[in-house]
């Protein structure tokens, strides 16, 4: 076959250090759209970023030139710097170590862009300790509570 083709969607989820609420609606748009700029520039085409006070939520198609650590890598990074930027009560922000990231079927991703954009509704009845323990579990991933939180 002499091309290369791939469509890997991927949701990928992190949150504040220790899940402190420091996403105010002042730096939310901007910090989900500074997010996309970054996924676009590594040419994982974002499809939905949203969130809510102490976490983000991005789906978005995994580019076949980069691995999954170096795309989290740069997202946590690069967006950590720019929101230290943006005013004097950012200046300690960071995010968390750890991240998941799972694989999304394509026929999957308007339920998950749904579900992005419900984060506000959805954080009403569910902190994000239990929304990211019930994304692992249904993704069959194999975890160790003593090291899941920072």
């Amino acid at each position: 076959m002499p091309q290369s083709l791939s469509k890997v969607y991927v949701h990928i989820t992190f949150s504040t250090k220790k899940r402190l609420n420091l996403i105010d609606e002042n730096i939310e748009t901007s910090l989900y759209e500074y997010l996309g700029g970054i996924c676009k520039g590594l040419e994982c085409n974002p499809v939905r970023i949203g969130g809510h006070k102490n976490h983000v939520h991005i789906l978005c198609l995994l580019s076949r030139k980069i691995t999954q650590m170096k795309l989290l890598e740069e997202l946590k990074k690069q967006s950590s710097k720019w929101i230290k930027t943006k005013g004097y009560q950012y200046s300690n922000f960071y995010w968390q170590d750890g991240y998941g990231i799972f694989s999304v079927n394509p026929n999957e991703t308007e339920r998950i862009i749904a579900y992005i954009n419900n984060q506000h509704e959805h954080h009403k009845k569910q902190s994000f300790e239990d929304e990211f323990t019930e994304s692992l579990k249904k993704h069959l991933v194999d975890y160790d509570k003593r090291y899941i939180w920072d």
